[in-house]
């Protein structure tokens, strides 16, 4: 089952850091995320989202290299490279898979200018390793959304609280 989970962050770099761990605890294997995407309410209060990755840009390169090899087979690798990358990248953008990019700008809308919000969609998590690791960006968070369940929710809600009390 995946899960959405936002919390809150007083400014973009920490934002960013704790994405930034988010994705080393992926590459240890502690985490699996679907997707992961930072929010900025900027000084203006205008939004911007910044993604971790762009569908229209894997779809663009997964299409040149199917376009090149099906060019090949017609002489033409150059040729279905281009036409491969461009249908690549509006089937990419057209099917913009994980966090609803105007679920986030909603949220993002409520937070105060020159804060920022981490957005996680979470396929599996080894709870108590990760909580551990996440310690340090918990301080100055708080938890905004998630589909969590109650009891998890609310471990989370704790581990973001005892980093308030241990900062004090």
């Amino acid at each position: 089952m995946t899960d959405l989970v936002a919390i809150g962050y007083r400014d973009l770099s920490t934002a960013n850091a704790a994405r930034d761990k988010i994705m080393d605890l992926q590459r240890q294997g502690l985490i699996t995320v679907r997707d992961t995407a930072v929010v900025e309410c900027q000084p203006d209060g205008k939004v911007k989202l910044h993604q971790s990755s762009s569908a229209a840009a894997m779809g663009a390169a997964g299409g040149a290299l199917w376009g090149g090899l099906i060019g090949l087979l017609f002489l033409a690798p150059f040729i279905g490279m281009a036409v491969g990358a461009g249908a690549g990248a509006l089937a990419g953008k057209a099917t913009d898979m994980g966090v609803d990019d105007s679920f986030m700008k909603d949220l993002g809308r409520s937070l105060e200018p020159g804060t920022a919000a981490l957005f996680l969609l979470v396929d599996q998590v080894t709870v108590d390793k990760v909580m551990a690791e996440m310690a340090p960006y918990n301080f100055g968070g708080r938890l905004l959304h998630s589909s969590l369940s109650m009891e998890a929710e609310q471990r989370l809600r704790d581990a973001i609280d005892a980093a308030h009390l241990t900062r004090v």
